[in-house]
């Protein structure tokens, strides 16, 4: 089991900055692919970013060019760096995590952080 635990949401005005921060924990030998989804009110979750263990990216098209993840494998973390913020980015934002041990995949997700971008 992998235990996930974000920090970083927040408040905050058009055009400004926030950073997401999602810690893994436990059985975390078999992490690969990390990344952030996020889901406003009335939609359905999607993709914002990923990052292989290899550190290759994946982007929204609505984000690229804004926001930037990384992550730290020794530290298990995965960090959002958001910036330019548009109040359409307003939304629940979650960390993902996929964890594969002995050929087994399972995807890990979580609590969830709100984002609030003010007009």
């Amino acid at each position: 089991q992998v235990q996930l635990v974000e920090s970083g949401g927040g408040w905050v005005q058009a055009g400004g900055s926030l950073r997401l921060s999602c810690a893994a924990s436990g059985s975390t030998f078999g992490i690969t692919a990390m990344g952030w989804y996020r889901q406003a009110p009335g939609k359905q979750r999607e993709l914002v970013a990923t990052i292989t263990s290899r550190r290759t990216t994946n982007y929204a098209d609505s984000v690229k060019g804004r926001f930037t993840i990384s992550r730290d494998n020794a530290k298990n973390t995965v960090l959002l760096q958001m910036d330019s913020l548009k109040p359409e980015d307003t939304a629940v934002y979650y960390c993902n995590v996929v964890s594969a041990v002995l050929n087994v995949e399972r995807v890990y997700w979580g609590q969830g952080t709100q984002v609030t971008v003010s007009s």
